[in-house]
């Protein structure tokens, strides 16, 4: 393929409470905030980094907490489910754990061969562990109440909803580097580099469900690995061939960025693989402090004053 990218490098979607936020991806899923920040276009929120212990592309679920918002409406042209990766024979510990912990788990599913849990986060974000023998290549975090042979292996894959699956298809196939692997349930499997965890994404038609619409509990964009600027500038002019209207490259400090809708209206996103987030804390102490882009250091007292403050979970005694 002229054009490609690499696989899901990060997944953000929108929080109520970011208090509750925490405590349920780092307290009960045993992920690491890498990086505690604010949306650098509307500062006076907060902008939370969940991932492995080295923040890795690909282990990355963002969150923007907007209590104020309502609940998301699931529709078309929406991501639907974060599906996490976990190792192969690590479903009984997951489910023992979130039953002790009052998170509630729906039937245990089959997906292409893989086994799946599904599950909702406090604000209703749908999320489920799929197990595999297979996964990215990550450093577990030393300090995570989740024993390291159990701990989340960064995405899985994100599903759509689609009107006209078709459009996005062509999409993905001629400018993004993707195959179609798979067709199981009404859902249309795709994976880029090979596919494999962190390298699907699904599709369904659902010609009669609604326009999806953003809220607490709903994915904001899904964005793409890209290896570096290069290759991002690459991909942009693909997709400017094809009609669409990425932005331009803009610096989010940690790493560059391009956002485009695809034709069924979900965001979509191309972000480099760096500089990374130790660009500006040391990896020991990643996430412990308010970090804001170097533009933004100016408004930090009134940004400051605008935030809740929040409180790290609790080591657990044991996990």
């Amino acid at each position: 393929m002229p054009t490609s990218v690499h696989g899901i490098h990060h997944v953000t979607a929108i929080a109520g409470d970011p208090q509750v936020n925490l405590d349920f991806y780092v307290g009960v899923l045993g992920l690491r905030l890498v990086k505690k920040s604010v949306n650098q276009d509307v500062p006076d929120t907060y902008h939370l980094f969940y991932a492995d212990e080295a923040g890795t592309p690909g282990t990355d679920l963002t969150f923007f907490p907007w209590p104020a918002l309502p609940p998301v409406t699931l529709g078309v042209g929406f991501a639907v489910e974060v599906p996490f990766t976990i190792p192969a024979g690590s479903l009984g510990y997951w489910q023992d754990r979130l039953a002790k912990r009052g998170v509630a788990t729906r039937p245990v599913e089959t997906r292409f061969g893989e086994t799946v849990l599904p599950f909702s986060d406090p604000h209703g974000l749908a999320l489920a562990f799929v197990e595999s023998s297979a996964g990215l290549a990550i450093t577990p975090w030393a300090k995570s109440n989740v024993p390291a042979e159990h701990q989340a292996r960064g995405m899985h894959s994100v599903r759509l909803w689609e009107r006209k699956l078709a459009n996005t298809a062509v999409l993905l196939t001629r400018v993004m580097g993707f195959e179609k692997v798979g067709e199981e349930d009404g859902w249309h499997r795709y994976g880029v580099d090979g596919g494999g965890p962190g390298r699907w994404i699904d599709l369904k038609d659902q010609a009669n469900a609604p326009q999806g619409e953003w809220g607490v509990g709903g994915v904001h964009h899904v964005a793409w690995r890209v290896n570096d600027p290069t290759e991002e500038l690459l991909v942009r002019r693909a997709l400017i061939d094809v009609g669409l209207q990425p932005t331009p490259p803009i610096d989010r400090f940690w790493f560059q960025s391009v956002y485009f809708r695809e034709p069924g209206g979900c965001l979509f996103e191309l972000a480099t693989d760096g500089p990374g987030f130790d660009r500006d804390e040391d990896m020991a102490r990643l996430g412990e402090k308010l970090v804001l882009a170097p533009w933004l250091e100016a408004q930090r007292p009134e940004i400051e004053k605008s935030l809740q403050p929040l409180t790290m979970p609790a080591k657990e005694s044991a996990a």
